[in-house]
């Protein structure tokens, strides 16, 4: 699924073109951000794709919807 990451004043958030929802995230599992998953106000997880600690922000990936079970 794409999603569209940015950072705001308030820290990163996600925007989901497919849904039209943008969400703040709350939680990521790897510092960088990259190669890991993230964890979206509404409660939605993402893994993301592993690219360098220095990549550009705003970035549209290509991540991988996750349920509550993984």
């Amino acid at each position: 699924m794409k999603l569209m990451i940015r950072r705001t004043g308030a820290g990163l958030s996600a925007y989901v073109p497919k849904k039209d929802l943008e969400e703040p995230i709350i939680q990521t599992e790897n510092e960088s951000l990259w190669g890991g998953a993230v964890t979206l106000r509404n409660g939605w997880r993402f893994v993301l794709p592993d690219l360098p600690r220095d990549t550009r922000l705003p970035i549209t990936v290509e991540a991988r919807k996750i349920s509550d079970a993984e």
